[in-house]
């Protein structure tokens, strides 16, 4: 079109490099919950409170009431203007909310008698709403805040990259703390003598796991709010010269769309619908294979050693990572954010079938088909766990790589509406991801509850004392293989339509600073949306 091009004087919005690499401290800062609550909650609730699949069920029940509560939110945050920002307040806010009702649900709660089971029930159900609210307040910014952030494509892809440093501050640090000190209070089986009794294997068999102990909750809680509350501080740094009314769109007024009118902007912005989709099934492809109860059951009940697996495999596909994240970074910078997905996404897809091979090979008890690690009681490493270590260290590496991906292409699906329409509404574009973002992911649990209940009959969620069984087997293979390829194959075709290439938001871009400038110039917003029209798609 002819007036694409960006106006003399007009400057990109960029940040500096200490913004670009603070402000994802906010999703780590949150993604000490979603280890803490969304990944062990099910647990907490079943093995201290004894609630049972109950616990499972109200993951998935707080998540849909997560994902309704977010465009209420989003719409407030497009009205927000305070003294210290739109986006700054939510951090805040949600952070203390978060940090005292973790304090009630997992040290208060276990405090409450069994004879007042009805007690706990209740207070397991309106605590963990109140969480809810907290968690989706400050949620809400990481994605709403970026278009604020940077408009740079160059610079927008290494969001990944910091998000992904946030959450090993956030989330990896928790994932490796809370298997440690579970390991601490495993109580093993003696016998009258006091001498620990061994398997056929010579390994001390688990008569207690941790997890049933309160002790690790009142350790792990207050040290896991210190962590959340440090990297929200960070984050707010990362934004605080980029939270003001100069940055917001195009004319930097505060957008009064109805919740009503949402249903037009899903219908109009197409690139959003195709994100929902490859978002919800990164998300549930992430939730469903690393949650807490399926690597249990793999590392502990199918492979036999828990404590020997889990966290060589954990950092394995972080360093993994590293590598892919580079490389995804670099694509993205010159192909778009698109063809990294594409890319990435397809290579964890090819190297989970190798996965999925090996466990359908997988023979308990056969140390040829089971992984093995030399330290831990585990022992010598053998060809399976070599092929293992590869096809799952290039899949969970490519993928982990890509998985937050979609929160800054949000960001640009926030500046297309902008373009599409001159709304800057970025609460509504991310809580509308977010929405079907959650409403996928919340199947999660449930699903992980429903499949371990069909595939063994018991009603409770299995942990690393479980005895082995063929339907646990069968269990751990659908969720931690055959659900997440299914998930990244949808996200591959939601892509292929997807719009919005490098080029295409160089275009927009250009237009939206054409506009901007018009409207600093004392034109309205409809005259500057008349004179720079969109190209159509």
């Amino acid at each position: 079109m002819a007036n694409n091009e960006a106006p003399a004087g007009a400057v990109t919005n960029r940040a500096k490099m200490y913004q670009l690499a603070l402000f994802p401290m906010n999703n780590g800062a949150t993604n000490v919950y979603f280890v803490l609550i969304l990944a062990y909650v099910a647990q907490f609730g079943d093995n201290i409170l004894h609630l049972g699949i109950f616990a499972s069920l109200m993951v998935t029940v707080m998540r849909v009431l997560d994902a309704v509560t977010d465009p209420i939110i989003g719409a407030m945050m497009d009205r927000t203007s305070t003294p210290i920002g739109k986006f700054r307040p939510f951090m805040i806010i949600g952070s203390a909310i978060m940090a005292v009702s973790v304090i009630a649900l997992y040290i208060l709660t276990p405090f409450i008698p069994e004879s007042m089971m009805w007690l706990r029930y209740v207070a397991f159900v309106v605590i963990y709403f109140i969480w809810v609210i907290g968690y989706t307040f400050q949620t809400s910014v990481t994605r709403a805040g970026q278009t604020v952030l940077t408009n740079d494509p160059n610079q927008r892809p290494m969001f990944t990259i910091f998000n992904t440093i946030g959450s090993l501050l956030g989330m990896g640090v928790m994932q490796f703390l809370i298997p440690q000190v579970k390991a601490a209070f495993d109580v093993y089986k003696v016998d009258a003598a006091g001498n620990f009794i061994l398997d056929e294997a010579g390994k001390k068999i688990l008569d207690v796991s941790g997890i049933a102990n309160p002790v690790v909750w009142r350790i792990i809680t207050p040290v896991g709010i210190v962590i959340s509350v440090a990297l929200t501080a960070l984050a707010i740094i990362g934004i605080a010269a980029k939270d003001k009314p100069e940055f917001y769109g195009i004319g930097g007024k505060q957008e009064k769309v109805k919740i009503s009118e949402y249903v037009e902007i899903i219908k109009n912005n197409k690139p959003m619908q195709r994100l929902m989709v490859a978002g919800g099934g990164c998300k549930l492809a992430l939730a469903i294979a690393t949650n807490t109860t399926v690597l249990l059951a793999l590392y502990g009940i199918v492979m036999g050693n828990y404590n020997a697996l889990y966290l060589p495999m954990m950092v394995l596909g972080y360093v993994c990572a590293v590598p892919f994240f580079l490389l995804s970074m670099r694509t993205s910078q010159k192909k778009g954010q698109r063809a990294s997905l594409i890319r990435y996404v397809s290579v964890a897809l090819i190297c989970y079938v190798g996965v999925l091979a090996l466990l359908l090979i997988n023979s308990h008890g056969d140390p040829a088909t089971t992984l093995s690690f030399p330290f831990n009681g585990g022992g010598a490493v053998n060809l399976y766990t070599i092929l293992f270590i590869v096809f799952f260290g290039i899949g969970y590496g490519a993928y982990y790589a890509t998985a937050d991906m979609p929160i800054p292409m949000v960001a640009d699906c926030s500046d297309y509406e902008t373009y599409r329409s001159g709304k800057y509404i970025p609460g509504i574009m991310g809580t509308l991801f977010s929405l079907v973002d959650k409403l996928v992911s919340s199947l999660a649990q449930t699903l992980v509850a429903i499949i371990f209940l069909i595939a063994t009959g018991v009603n409770e969620l299995p942990n690393d004392a479980t005895p082995y069984s063929p339907g646990i087997r069968v269990a751990v293979i659908i969720m931690f293989c055959v659900i997440p390829m299914i998930a990244w194959a949808a996200t591959l075709v939601a892509m292929k339509g997807y719009s919005l290439t490098g080029e295409k938001m160089k275009e927009i871009q250009a237009v939206n600073a054409r506009r901007k400038e018009a409207v600093a110039q004392g034109a309205s917003l409809d005259e500057a949306m008349k004179e720079y029209p969109c190209a159509p798609d």
